[in-house]
């Protein structure tokens, strides 16, 4: 009560009590002397370190400005004037200082924590010999990192069950583990009942097969080679449920590289497991965060953790729980553990983050006790690397039989190279595209950038009837491409006409079968890709996919995509007979990717200025002048942390992460159509909202009078109306006032309903409303 005579204005004081530091103190000082091979040193900085970050996202133990030295130690050497640690011990509860002190006893700490502090990282640090090796260092920071996300979690979680006791009360009705024998049935009665429709689906049937004869073998990281349209979903999915159940594991999560193949793979996995009579639900999606990287109060509390049997996320999600900064992300690092990690399409992963992944992937399989499967029709090899010693993976093996047989069997195209040395025009594509649409009935233009989806969509308005004509981008939120997605499925299978024009985000795992393909130039894995939608059900003997350079493309800031076209050309010229058999491939990622061996651990230019790398910043710091005492630990003794954790977290969300999501108000109705559902704190699970200008005015609602279950479940549903928009794009729409706050200070944006067009997603400028999908 800002009257009442108590009252404390918090916004006043923040910052001022650093009960950060006091908590890491107190736990550091009790630790550190400890142990004849500094166990107690290494012990109480981890815990130290987790509990002096916990607001900030992990701090520095050497900062990369070197005339700042040792970060950690200056933190633990601040004075009491500033920390109160000492008012803080005489001040606590009587009972807490008991239960602190039992813990903390010179006897509790010789003969119970230290013993089980070493018998837990003993394996993570490996031999005298290898303890500060690169991949070592660096899994001792992710044990770190991981520690510090279970105290995030359990932290926000106790404050967001305070403020909402129902929260508590269905988390507490949760079961231990997922009961994985439902789900199996489940799955294993919708398989049986599956008709063989195409001359595929018995080859995917045996492909499934052998994935369930596999499930039972040890955990490790294993790959699926399976060509585009083998049915890699629902055979992972088998895998992954028999896996868990055998292991009794706690959760299966898919890692996904586009959202537009989560909207796909959460609806086929739900339709398949999921009941209207269910307590709880199995899937749950994540897409993109809508809350702001400075967080509120009311976000830090509504934030996801992944808090489900089966997450369905992206390989951006996935590296920014891992690497980014702050704690939004990091708090679902833990969840990652004891799980079955589905990788779709491994081969997207960014070049960059190569041996970050390798070794993050190393900690979660070797010490974290999770499964992981590599799954995509054009393995990288992430166990062949060059540069070992930086960290690469061990893989235990392929979970199919005779891969080059599933090839063969499910050979439906032919890559037809129609490159100029010239380049194609604007008139020479919309022609070809044209013509090919007529002679087929059904084609699928996959282009490299936004603009050149909606130039061509433009160029042929008005030449194809309306309903036949389609454009997707990522300026379409999700619940628009859905939508488009059901719409072109449908036609397809009816034999109607469909002319697409789409960017890259169609071309892994989007489950479309058109007639013809045509690729612009990129990498030979993308072209692959591509491949994957034309004649997926095997209905002419060999299709064609189409192959062509644009005169002018602006990609040169794409570095993967241009770097793919030019290595793409190369194996183009050596007189392949097939660019999909693994022949091909092999070439291509020689040149694209083992080649590319300079870039792999995320070279940057740090906030000094230096030439660095992430790796290095997330290891032991190679190459650092300020050690511990001056020096490194020698092998008699335990390593010290030495990562730079909150530099890294940094540059690994600027330059990997550099988007600011923002609501739209894309409506998948006419007005007088549908009626929006009525929003029901209790009833907004099993009823999500089907209009984005709905979604925007409940959440404006529910930041005012703020109610944290409703803004919850409304930032889950947000996520499928969002678009992720760039920095100049963001400046853009601020200049033009076509943005808002959903309320001042929240963080989450919403675009105003005249920058939102029916056919191409979020504007820059004005868009008539009459032609838009909005209510």
């Amino acid at each position: 009560d800002p009257d009442g005579v108590e009252f404390i204005d918090s916004r006043k004081f923040k910052g001022k009590i650093d009960h950060a530091t006091a908590g890491a103190q107190y736990i550091y000082n009790a630790l550190r002397g400890f142990g004849s091979k500094g166990e107690g040193e290494l012990c109480g900085q981890i815990l130290a370190l987790c509990i002096a970050s916990h607001h900030s996202g992990l701090i520095d133990t050497l900062a990369v400005d070197y005339t700042r030295g040792n970060v950690f130690q200056t933190r633990m050497l601040k004075e009491d004037s500033k920390t109160h640690l000492d008012e803080c011990i005489s001040n606590a509860d009587e009972s807490l200082i008991k239960r602190l002190n039992g813990f903390l006893s010179s006897e509790a700490i010789q003969k119970k924590l230290l013993p089980a502090f070493i018998n837990g990282i003993r394996p993570v640090l490996g031999s005298p010999k290898v303890m500060n090796s690169v991949p070592n260092s660096f899994h001792l920071g992710m044990l770190t990192r991981f520690l510090f996300s279970c105290l995030i979690d359990a932290d926000r979680l106790n404050s967001a069950e305070f403020d909402d006791p129902k929260r508590l009360e269905l988390r507490l009705s949760k079961p231990d583990k997922p009961y994985w024998p439902q789900a199996i049935d489940r799955l294993e009665t919708f398989l049986s009942k599956m008709p063989n429709k195409s001359p595929i689906d018995p080859i995917r049937r045996e492909i499934s097969q052998e994935c369930l004869e596999k499930a039972d073998k040890a955990q490790g990281i294993y790959s699926l080679t399976v060509p585009t349209g083998g049915g890699k979903t629902f055979a992972s999915l088998r895998y992954a449920l028999h896996h868990a159940e055998h292991h009794q594991l706690d959760r299966i999560i898919y890692i996904i590289p586009f959202t537009s193949i989560i909207e796909q793979n959460a609806a086929d996995i739900r339709e398949v497991l999921e009941r209207q009579d269910d307590i709880h639900p199995w899937v749950l999606e994540h897409h993109s965060n809508i809350e702001p990287d400075t967080q509120t109060w009311h976000s830090k509390i509504s934030s996801d953790n992944w808090d489900a049997p089966i997450v369905i996320t992206t390989m951006v999600q996935f590296l920014e729980a891992l690497f980014s900064g702050g704690t939004k992300s990091a708090r679902r690092m833990h969840q990652l553990a004891n799980s079955v990690l589905i990788f779709d399409e491994i081969q997207t992963l960014p070049v960059n983050c190569t041996h970050l992944f390798c070794n993050a992937l190393s900690f979660l399989v070797d010490h974290a006790g999770s499964s992981a499967v590599l799954c995509t029709a054009t393995q990288p090899l992430l166990n062949q690397l060059d540069n070992a010693e930086k960290g690469q993976l061990s893989v235990n093996g392929e979970l199919i039989g005779d891969v080059g047989q599933r090839f063969n069997e499910l050979k439906r195209v032919h890559i037809e190279n129609l490159c100029k040395e010239e380049g194609w025009s604007e008139d020479e594509i919309t022609d070809f595209a044209l013509e090919q649409f007529s002679l087929h009935g059904s084609c699928l233009m996959i282009v490299n950038t936004k603009d050149w989806a909606k130039t061509l969509y433009q160029r042929c308005d008005g030449l194809v009837e309306p309903d036949a004509l389609f454009h997707l981008s990522t300026n379409l939120c999700a619940a628009h491409r859905q939508s488009l997605f059901k719409t072109i499925r449908e036609r397809l299978d009816n034999d109607l006409p469909v002319l697409c024009f789409s960017t890259q985000l169609i071309e892994a795992g989007v489950n479309v079968d058109f007639s013809c393909v045509i690729r612009f130039l990129a990498g030979l894995d993308s072209i692959a890709q591509a491949a994957g939608r034309c004649n997926r059900h095997g209905k002419q003997d060999i299709a064609s996919v189409y192959v062509i350079n644009p005169e002018h493309e602006n990609t040169q800031m794409l570095v993967d995509i241009d770097e793919g076209k030019r290595q793409a050309r190369r194996v183009m010229s050596e007189s392949f007979d097939d660019l999909l058999l693994t022949e091909a491939m092999d070439r291509y990622f020689d040149y694209y990717f083992f080649q590319r061996s300079e870039v792999m651990d995320y070279p940057c230019k740090d906030s000094f200025g230096q030439k660095n790398t992430l790796l290095r910043l997330l290891s032991n710091n190679a190459g650092h002048t300020l050690r511990q005492n001056g020096k490194r630990y020698s092998n008699k003794k335990l390593p010290v942390l030495e990562q730079s954790f909150m530099e890294a977290g940094k540059l690994f969300q600027a330059i990997d992460a550099p988007t600011q999501a923002v609501l739209v108000p894309y409506c998948p109705y006419h007005e007088g159509e549908l009626n929006p559902v009525t929003f029901d704190q209790d009833l907004l699970e099993q009823n999500p909202v089907i209009s984005g200008k709905d979604l925007i005015t409940e959440l404006c609602r529910c930041e005012k009078e703020f109610s944290s279950a409703n803004y919850y479940q409304l930032l889950r549903q947000a996520q499928k109306y969002s678009v992720n928009v760039f920095p100049n794009i963001w400046k853009k729409l601020i200049e033009e006032d076509a943005i808002q706050e959903i309320q001042p200070g929240a963080g989450v944006y919403y675009l105003k309903e005249e920058y939102y067009d029916g056919d191409f997603g979020l504007s820059t400028e004005p868009v008539s409303l009459m032609s838009n999908l909005i209510c």
